[in-house]
């Protein structure tokens, strides 16, 4: 037998499978009539339009799609051309032939959100494109609008007929966060938005759940039988999630003071990090299956005891500060803050699922503005070994094994264990193996938007909130902000913390756990 090179033998016995250029690729999603409320915001200019404009260039945008923006600001077609064609070039994304095929497919439409005159004439408008265009006439309509006027565009696009689906064509609305303000506002909204929409219809967005590390979370849970087996109370020790900005309220003033880090973060984004980390498997992955799973870790979140809240919970707000620099402002010192504001801008909780997985594993969940860092990251701590032999022969404290999920700005999975350090004596130190997806996905992959916006031309909810998700969160929620809410010694309760730093003194213990 002819010696075979260890190289031949790995490539002739590898399995079959999709090289990442052939999984990246995909065919476009039916062509459709892409409708986008509030179209004259920033959320349009920074975010959609630059989105839809790269799935047009990756050929996951159907040349035929048009697309119309929707708002109260008086323009035309022409005008809202310029001010797309800007939105690419401040994102450096602009390209000429490109641009022209678009352009062609993207209109304007004047429209005051109470007035059903003017749903009637955008109904007629879609229906003369979608009679060039030749296809059955899908629609998306996105409201990229303030949270006060969902449930009024929802209405009148079901009086107006352009919420009805066909055998051919579908109809479907995209919300934004926040859904509601508490739980009756969250019901009401749901109420209303179902008055016109099924719930197969309506795609609650968390651009969070669109990021590829944590899309990733599950395949690395559930399709490796090297990290399943200990992926619960008996190994693992604590759980920490964290996403820190560094930037203040900014422009958001106006929002964040009624609303804060908990339902601007907490209620949202961190829910669903903490559910991908701890739920179930699901016997399928399917949307509805896996959103399942979910639900049964909110509704087995301990609930708090009012008397010892404080015990699990840590809330701030930035002061003066230093941040790359330069000297900010406190948050009551803000264009549209009060001066005697009492909204958190801080929050580090410790929740525990009562189940068998989880029980006794504290999951420390923290999120905060102004902080040193840009930071979103979930760390698994594992328990220390059972026995150290290495006691009494060893220098240098054992640091426990750490699995490190970075979502941003890296994205990346990164295993902590300890190794032997070179040399005469026994000495050890923690080394790292780490797995960067972005040095893979080589152009090929999609920011959260893009993916969001795909899914929701597909029909695809595995990465969208269900309904009763949504409620069983703001119920586990409403003791926290009733505290917050309630809190008028703010010495007592509300933290200062220097903007550049991360965050107050009693969270620090807990902080130093991400790094």
């Amino acid at each position: 037998m002819d010696s075979v090179s260890s190289s031949a033998l790995g490539r002739a016995f590898a399995p079959s499978a999709l090289t990442h250029g052939e999984c990246a690729r995909g065919g476009a999603p039916a062509p459709c009539s892409l409708v986008i409320f509030g179209a004259s915001g920033d959320l349009t200019a920074r975010k959609l339009f630059p989105a839809l404009f790269r799935l047009l260039r990756g050929g996951l945008l159907d040349p035929r799609s048009t697309v119309v923006g929707v708002a109260r600001s008086g323009m035309d077609d022409d005008m809202f051309r310029r001010r797309m064609k800007q939105a690419l070039q401040d994102a450096d994304i602009f390209e000429e032939d490109l641009w022209g095929q678009c352009a062609q497919n993207l209109h304007y439409h004047q429209l005051h959100y109470d007035s059903p005159k003017e749903y009637a004439a955008l109904a007629k408008r879609l229906g003369q494109w979608e009679a060039e265009r030749g296809d059955g006439g899908n629609r998306l309509f996105y409201l990229a609008t303030p949270p006060a006027v969902y449930g009024t565009i929802a209405e009148h696009l079901g009086r107006s007929g352009l919420a009805r689906e066909t055998e051919e064509a579908y109809a479907r609305l995209v919300v934004e966060k926040p859904f509601g303000h508490d739980l009756p506002s969250a019901r009401a909204l749901d109420a209303t938005l179902h008055e016109a929409f099924a719930e197969h219809q309506i795609f609650r967005i968390d651009h969070y759940l669109a990021k590829e590390t944590v899309q990733n979370i599950l395949l690395f849970r559930f399709g490796n039988a090297v990290f399943e087996p200990i992926w619960n109370r008996r190994y693992i020790a604590s759980i920490t999630c964290a996403s820190s900005e560094k930037i203040g309220v900014e422009h958001r003033a106006g929002y964040y003071e009624h609303a804060g880090v908990l339902r601007d973060m907490f209620q949202n984004h961190m829910m669903q990090i903490l559910s991908l980390v701890a739920i179930e498997p699901p016997a399928l992955f399917e949307a509805d299956r896996v959103r399942d799973e979910k639900v049964k870790v909110y509704r087995a979140l301990r609930p708090f005891a009012p008397e010892r809240l404080r015990e699990h919970l840590v809330l701030g707000q930035y002061a003066r500060g230093v941040v790359d620099g330069r000297e900010v402002p406190a948050y009551r010192e803000e264009r549209g803050v009060s001066g005697s504001s009492i909204t958190p801008t801080f929050a580090m909780l410790t929740a525990y699922v009562d189940n068998w997985r989880w029980q006794g594993v504290p999951f420390h969940i923290m999120s905060g503005k102004r902080l040193q860092e840009k930071l979103t990251r979930i760390v698994i701590t594992f328990r220390d070994v059972p026995h150290s032999m290495f006691r009494d022969v060893a220098q240098g404290d054992m640091a426990p094994n750490r699995l490190v999920v970075d979502v941003a700005p890296d994205n990346a999975i990164s295993l902590q264990f300890q190794a032997k350090v070179p040399g005469a004596q026994l000495c050890f130190r923690p080394v790292t193996m780490r797995y960067d997806f972005s040095a893979e996905a080589s152009g090929t992959g999609l920011d959260a938007y893009e993916k969001v916006v795909l899914d929701c031309m597909l029909g695809d909810q595995m990465l969208f909130w269900r309904q009763d998700g949504v409620e069983a969160c703001w119920g586990y929620l409403t003791p926290i902000l009733d505290l917050c809410e309630a809190c008028g010694d703010a010495e007592e309760h509300l933290h200062p913390y220097p903007a550049g730093s991360w965050g107050p003194q009693a969270s620090l213990k807990t902080v130093r756990t991400l790094f």
